[in-house]
């Protein structure tokens, strides 16, 4: 268990494209806080493990590679929509990360119990640093279950399907969206029912549905609890936002 000071994160749990990324995005600027999508660290993992033709299956080896490489995750360098930069041992690999291949392989990959815990150090560390929005399927449960606002956010798959779609179509590629809604269902399966640290809402979540939703809307209702909680706690100032 981390004995790092977490009273200032807010952990953004749910399943993919439940909005969870869009919304701590907003939610940040707002707070003056930090964004951190952990699952940027697994997608690294994922695209360094297909390069090197490790096997997604290959827990050991892929904890292995988690432990050689280096990943930075930083403020963005680029107007090109990126939240931030990603770098896999020091090339730009921001978009990869979110090439559909990756997106196939990357919660076998999270499954693995031993490269959740090569990542774990990484992420309580970046999490103590101070106002920091944290996103991911695990944060509120395993990784800061200290965090001082534990929020789930869920959607209806085709509803998620259709985000997904948008997203891909925008950056170019060619995808149908019955081809995203089925390797989302299959995804949910993956995160739910895995071993290690499977998707669950958190004890003392506060469960928010997106459907029909909009992001300001969400934001609001999140903000407002933060800064209740964050008010209530009133941790020492010392550790206030920082870089990555």
């Amino acid at each position: 268990m981390s004995h790092e000071d977490h009273r200032r994160v807010i952990a953004i749990d749910g399943p993919a494209a439940a909005g969870k990324t869009t919304v701590a995005q907003v939610l940040a600027d707002r707070l003056g806080a930090m964004l951190f999508d952990t699952g940027t660290l697994y997608r690294a993992v994922t695209l360094g493990a297909l390069n090197a033709g490790v096997a997604p299956s290959a827990g050991v080896e892929l904890a292995q590679l988690a432990n050689a490489r280096h990943i930075d995750v930083t403020a963005p360098s680029s107007s090109d929509g990126r939240l931030y930069d990603v770098r896999l041992d020091g090339r730009d690999v921001t978009w990869e990360i979110r090439d559909p291949r990756v997106e196939a392989h990357v919660s076998e990959v999270a499954a693995h119990q031993a490269v959740r815990d090569a990542l774990l150090p990484i992420q309580r560390r970046i999490a103590a640093k101070g106002k920091v929005v944290m996103v991911g399927r695990d944060i509120g449960s395993v990784v800061v279950p200290g965090a001082g606002l534990k929020i789930f956010l869920q959607a209806g798959l085709a509803e998620r399907a259709r985000r997904r779609y948008a997203e891909l179509v925008a950056r170019g590629v060619d995808i149908a969206i019955d081809d995203i809604e089925a390797e989302l269902s299959t995804r949910d399966d993956l995160d739910t029912t895995r071993t290690a640290a499977p998707l669950r809402v958190a004890t003392g979540a506060e469960v928010i549905d997106t459907d029909g939703r909009s992001i300001p809307e969400i934001v609001n209702e999140i903000e407002v609890l933060a800064r209740q909680i964050w008010n209530r706690s009133s941790p020492p100032d010392a550790a206030e936002r920082a870089p990555v």
